[in-house]
């Protein structure tokens, strides 16, 4: 009965991207791997033991490299994937690696709306309201990868690389949010726009400024 009742029928998934998320995943726990051998590397003193846990990160950072482009030559051979990841990879602030996320993580980019696309990010703020009581807005819920590699995507994005996010940023900053929650509304932010640009199916590009619309005099 329940299943009659449903009225909207989705897709199954793309079963070429479920061996890419694995590949995917062990690429993150490498990432994980390196994070902690730098947390021991931290609160080492130890001269000898710094050295082993130095060649382990090297060594994982250049297995990481290995399969990152091993990743990317195995999408690139579905021109589909490949001209999907491209437009994902044209806005500014989102690297290969996040590129890759999106497009493996999070496969219905594009056919969807921003609502449904920042729910599925896990970055869509929810209400914490109980009667007379006005709780603060939290996220919660979605893909934590993805949600993750966002996150760290709009780190960067927010204080160097795309223009609209440091706007947005700096925006929010001098309204009184707090770090944290102003860099969650920019990963939101670059989900949305990455979601439009595939949506539309051009490259994205920078807004023109104001100043440069002004006709000549």
């Amino acid at each position: 009965m329940c299943t009659a009742a449903i009225k909207t029928i989705y897709p199954a998934p793309d079963p070429r991207l479920q061996p890419f998320a694995e590949h995917l995943t062990m690429i993150d726990q490498i990432t994980e791997d390196i994070a902690r051998l730098k947390n021991r590397l931290e609160s080492c003193r130890d001269t000898r033991i710094q050295g082993i846990w130095k060649a382990q990160i090297a060594l994982l950072a250049k297995s990481k490299r290995a399969e990152l482009k091993a990743l990317l030559a195995a999408i690139r051979k579905h021109p589909d994937l490949a001209a999907r990841l491209d437009l994902i990879y044209s806005v500014a602030g989102c690297g290969l690696p996040t590129a890759v996320a999106v497009l493996v993580r999070m496969p219905e980019v594009g056919n969807i709306t921003r609502g449904p696309a920042a729910a599925l990010g896990g970055l869509a703020p929810y209400d914490d309201d109980s009667g007379n009581r006005a709780g603060a807005r939290h996220i919660e819920g979605g893909r934590e990868r993805l949600r993750r590699a966002l996150y760290n995507a709009a780190l960067a994005a927010s204080s160097r690389w795309n223009p609209q996010l440091k706007a947005l940023y700096a925006r929010l900053i001098a309204a009184g949010k707090r770090h944290k929650c102003a860099l969650v509304a920019c990963a939101r932010k670059l989900l949305v726009t990455i979601n439009a640009v595939v949506a539309r199916g051009t490259p994205w590009a920078a807004e023109v400024p104001q100043l440069a619309k002004l006709p000549a005099v």
